[in-house]
C-alpha cells in the first residue's frame, strides 16, 4: 500500500502511528510525501514503482487543489485510491471514507461567530466529526478492472453506479 501525504499538513507522528498500524496488520506501506503540487504526480509514480497495489490519500489543501491530477494519475496507472471526503469518490475517485468536506464551513462559521461573541480561543471546543461516510464508485472500480466484495458495498452509504 503506498500513502500520498503533504510534507506540510501531515505530522511526523501521524506518519509513525500510519506505519505502526499498518504493521500490525501485516501490510506494507510506502509513505510518499510533496511539498508542492509540481511533487504529485512523480511521488504517484514513485509509489507504483515501489510495489503498491492501492494508494491512500490523505486529506490536504494542497492534494485536494490537484485532486484531479491524481485522480487523472492513478487512473493511468490502475491504481485504486482511497480517499478521506466522500466528495472525492463522488468526482470520480475509486472509494472515499470521512466526514463530509461540505460540513466544514459550518464548523468554520459557528467557530467564527463564538469568537465574535467574545470566546477566547483556547476556549473554543475541539469538535471531531460525527459521522463518516463510506462512498464507493463502482464506475471507477469498473474502469479499474476491479471487483468490489458485495460485504463492502452493502455496508456503503453510498455507491454510485
Amino acid at each position: 500500500m503506498g500513502a500520498l501525504a503533504d510534507s506540510n499538513t501531515t505530522t511526523d507522528a501521524a506518519l509513525h502511528a500510519m506505519q505502526e498500524a499498518a504493521r500490525a496488520h501485516d501490510v506494507e506501506l510506502s509513505i510518499h510525501q510533496v511539498a508542492k503540487g509540481e511533487e504529485v504526480a512523480a511521488a504517484i509514480d514513485m509509489a507504483r514503482a515501489s510495489g503498491a497495489t492501492a494508494l491512500n490519500v490523505l486529506a490536504s489543501p494542497r492534494l485536494y487543489a490537484n485532486r484531479q491530477l491524481i485522480m487523472d494519475r492513478v487512473a493511468v496507472l490502475r491504481l485504486p485510491a482511497i480517499y478521506q471526503w466522500p466528495e472525492m469518490a463522488e468526482e470520480g475517485g475509486f472509494a472515499a471514507y470521512g466526514p463530509r468536506l461540505t460540513l466544514l464551513p459550518e464548523l468554520i462559521a459557528r467557530q467564527a461567530a463564538s469568537l465574535l461573541r467574545g470566546t477566547k480561543p483556547a476556549d473554543l471546543p475541539i469538535e471531531q466529526p460525527m459521522k463518516f461516510e463510506l462512498v464507493i464508485n463502482l464506475k471507477t472500480a469498473k474502469a479499474l478492472g476491479l471487483t468490489v466484495p458485495e460485504s463492502l458495498l452493502v455496508r456503503a452509504d453510498k455507491v454510485i453506479e
